[in-house]
This record gives structure tokens, C-alpha cells and sequence, in this order.
């Protein structure tokens, strides 16, 4: 055998050696590499607190969302809006994975992959809302898509989007503790984020009551025009309290999506996000003709890249974003 052939060999299987020793996650491809949950706050693999700042895309089984859902509008995301993160919402009701499964689980796996490739964070979100808790189907698509995600830095974790009077101790902690348990077995350390009561407002019910688990977080779910000083009042009391919040979605609009942006009240709450080192992400990538949505219709993703086609709230929230988050490598 050609004797440089075997020291060029030697020399690369050293260098790699001393790589994975000394640089640990040398080879992983995220902004800040393995998140976890410290004390009530979000933090990189050394222990120092991070915010995540992104969009939402938007229900996958709806032609106005579902065409987003793809690499092109991942890269703009992160390229043109300096998103560090992405949430996926998996439709369930509606048309959604109780009807069409695989459909919608490859929309979703085609945007996890997508974050995967292009080194940002996916928040991967059982997307409904309702009182109803489809325990069986979640821990279905959450066992696939989590085999996905192990071994990777980029996933996150949104186990119920909204839940609506559903009692936190007997019925919503019992049911996150399942799907946990169903995510671990693949992926032992990623971000979970749990949906709190009435639309993951009731934030102060798990005060007393938290998932005694490793990097645990819960939802937060806000629109500027009709959730004001009360909410963060609330939010600000569950923080207080040792509860680790994390904004999975927020509106510049009514809760409704529709009405005009209420720009004031949005700076109020991303004062109050600063103010306690909380990520966000914004509703919604989507062309629906409302006020929520950050495109103006009709959309394609090649869109999400022009400033040119982003509505009052997409152009606000795009250029909050890149006034607060670096231009990311590899753009």
C-alpha cells in the first residue's frame, strides 16, 4: 500500500480523533448546539442563556400554509429574516393527521429536514385546539418524527398547541408525561415545550405542579391586540415563581388573526421578552388574506425572501428580527 496513501490516512482519523475531544459537537449544526432548560430560562450546551427568535409556519393541511412548507422558505427564514429557529405546526384536526397521516407527516419531515440541513432550530408542534387529547396519534407521529431528530442539535419539541379547559394536574400533565416519555426513547435530551391551560394563558397553574423532568419548558401563546399588561402580569408572576415560559406563538394582531396589527402593544411584549430572556415566534408564514399572516396574497415561498411581499405585521416582525438577531453563517 502507498506509503503517503496510509499517512494522509492516519493523519485525517487523528485529526478527526482530536476534534471530537476537544471541540465537542464539532460536527453539529446549530446556532448555539444543544439546548437545554436552565432554571427558567433557555440555554446553549455551556450553560449560558439564549433566546430563539423565529416564525411559525402555518397549519399544514390548508394550501395558504402547506406550500411553505419546504426548503426554500427555511432558507429564506433564515437568511433573509435572520430566524434562528422555525415552527413546523402539524395540522391534527381539520383535515389534518387524523385523516391523512402520511401526507401530513412528510409537510412536517420536509421542514425538518430542511432546519437540519440549513443549521437552524425546528420546533416540531402538535398543532390543534381543543379540550380533546389524542394521546394515541401523538405518541404516534412524536415516536416517528423523534427517530428523526436523534443524535441532531435542531429539534424541539411542542407537544400540544392549545389546550383549552383542560385541568393541569389530571389531565394535561399526565397526558405531556406520556409524550415524553415516547420522545426520549430517541431523542434523550431535546427542548419540550408543554401546553398550558386555556390556550396556554393559564400559566401560573403548573407553578406548584411542574413535569419533574430535565429541559422541560411551557407554552406561552400571545396576540398583542387583545393580550396586554394582565397576561404579562400573569406570565411575569409564573416566571417569578420558577416557571420556565417560552412564547411558541404570538400575534401582532387580535386573537382572531384579523384587525390591524397593534405595533405598540407588540414592542410592549418584546420589551417584556428581553426583559426575561424568553423566545419567540411569530404567527404566521402563511398568504391567507388576514392581518396575522406575514405575506401578502398571492405568495409562493421565493416570496418570504422579498420584503416586497410582506404585509404590515411580516414586514414589522421581519425587521424586528434582523435588528435583533446576527445575519447567521452560511448566508
Amino acid at each position: 500500500m502507498n506509503s503517503f496513501f496510509v499517512i494522509c490516512c492516519f493523519h485525517n482519523f487523528v485529526l478527526f480523533l482530536l476534534l471530537s475531544c476537544v471541540v465537542p459537537n464539532a460536527f453539529a449544526c446549530c446556532p448555539h448546539g444543544n439546548l437545554r432548560v436552565n432554571g427558567t430560562h433557555l440555554a446553549d450546551e455551556k450553560g449560558e442563556t439564549v433566546q430563539l427568535r423565529g416564525m411559525s409556519l402555518y397549519w399544514s393541511q390548508w394550501e395558504y400554509g402547506s406550500k411553505f412548507f419546504n426548503e426554500t422558505t427555511v432558507n429564506c427564514l433564515k437568511c433573509s429574516w435572520h430566524a434562528d429557529i422555525v415552527r413546523a405546526p402539524l395540522a391534527v384536526d381539520q383535515g389534518g393527521y387524523l385523516s391523512n397521516p402520511e401526507q401530513e407527516y412528510e409537510k412536517v419531515e420536509r421542514v425538518v429536514q430542511a432546519a437540519i440541513d440549513k443549521c437552524i432550530y425546528v420546533l416540531i408542534d402538535w398543532h390543534y385546539t381543543s379540550n380533546v387529547a389524542y394521546t394515541d396519534k401523538a405518541k404516534e407521529f412524536f415516536g416517528r418524527i423523534s427517530t428523526k431528530c436523534a443524535g441532531k442539535c435542531n429539534c424541539l419539541y411542542e407537544t400540544w398547541n392549545e389546550p383549552t379547559q383542560n385541568d393541569w394536574s389530571s389531565q394535561l400533565k399526565p397526558y405531556h408525561e406520556e409524550l415524553i416519555g415516547v420522545i426520549r426513547q430517541n431523542d434523550k435530551n431535546g427542548v419540550i415545550i408543554a401546553g398550558t391551560p386555556n390556550y396556554d394563558q393559564d400559566v401560573k397553574a403548573v407553578v406548584n405542579d411542574q413535569i419533574k423532568e430535565p429541559n422541560i419548558m411551557y407554552a406561552l401563546h400571545l396576540y398583542a391586540a387583545s393580550h396586554k399588561q394582565e397576561l404579562r402580569d400573569t406570565a411575569q408572576q409564573a416566571i417569578d415563581a420558577g416557571v420556565p415560559l417560552f412564547v411558541t406563538e404570538y400575534g401582532t394582531t387580535s386573537y382572531t388573526g384579523d384587525g390591524e396589527p397593534d405595533l405598540g402593544e407588540t414592542q410592549n411584549w418584546y420589551d417584556f421578552f428581553n426583559k426575561n430572556s424568553l423566545s419567540y415566534i411569530n404567527w404566521a408564514i402563511d398568504d391567507k388574506q388576514e392581518a396575522s399572516a406575514a405575506l401578502q396574497n398571492p405568495s409562493e415561498p421565493a416570496d418570504v425572501c422579498s420584503t416586497d411581499r410582506l404585509t404590515q405585521s411580516g414586514k414589522f416582525v421581519h425587521d424586528h428580527l434582523i435588528g435583533v438577531n446576527q445575519k447567521p453563517d452560511g448566508c
